[in-house]
C-alpha cells in the first residue's frame, strides 16, 4: 500500500471511531477484509444455489440491518476521506463455486467500507477509552465478527 493509501487509512480510522492505527495494522485490517467478505459470499453462495442460480447477487448477500447501516454512516465518511479507491484494490475475492455478477462485484467496495467502519466502532465498544488497538483488541474484535457473520 503507498504512503498515500496508508494516510487515507489512518484518517479513516481516526474519523470512524477516534482510533489511531499505523501501518502496522494494515496487515490485521486486509487480513479482516478478507475474510469478512469471503464469508459473507460463502454464505451467498448457498443461498443463490438455493434459489437455482449460477450467479450470486447482491440480495443473495446476508446483509444485516446494522450492517447496511455502517455502509451508509461509510458512504458518507467516504466523501471525506476517500478511501472507495483503496478498498477497490482490497476487494477481490476467491474462487467461488457461483459467480458474482458485476453489480455485487461494484458493491464490494462499499460493503468492504461497512465492514470497516462497524470494526472500527467495535474497537469503541469493547474498549471505550481506547486510543491504539493491539494485537489483543484486533483478536477480540475479530472473534465478534466471526461469532456474528
Amino acid at each position: 500500500m503507498t504512503v498515500m493509501s496508508i494516510a487515507r487509512f489512518e484518517r479513516f480510522f481516526r474519523a470512524a471511531a477516534g482510533l489511531d492505527v499505523d501501518k502496522n495494522d494494515l496487515k490485521r485490517y486486509s487480513d479482516f477484509v478478507d475474510a469478512k467478505l469471503y464469508d459473507l459470499l460463502t454464505v451467498a453462495q448457498a443461498t443463490a444455489q438455493a434459489n437455482g442460480r449460477d450467479i450470486i447477487r447482491t440480495c443473495d448477500l446476508p446483509i444485516t440491518k446494522g450492517l447496511q447501516e455502517s455502509i451508509h454512516h461509510f458512504q458518507k465518511i467516504n466523501q471525506e476521506v476517500e478511501l472507495k479507491p483503496i478498498l477497490e484494490q482490497l476487494a477481490t475475492h476467491p474462487a467461488l463455486d457461483r459467480t458474482p455478477d458485476e453489480e455485487t462485484e461494484a458493491a464490494y467496495p462499499d460493503i468492504i467500507g461497512g465492514l470497516s467502519l462497524a470494526l472500527a466502532q467495535s474497537f469503541k465498544i469493547l474498549h471505550p477509552d481506547l486510543k491504539n488497538p493491539q494485537t489483543q483488541h484486533w483478536d477480540e474484535a475479530r472473534a465478534v465478527f466471526d461469532l456474528l457473520l
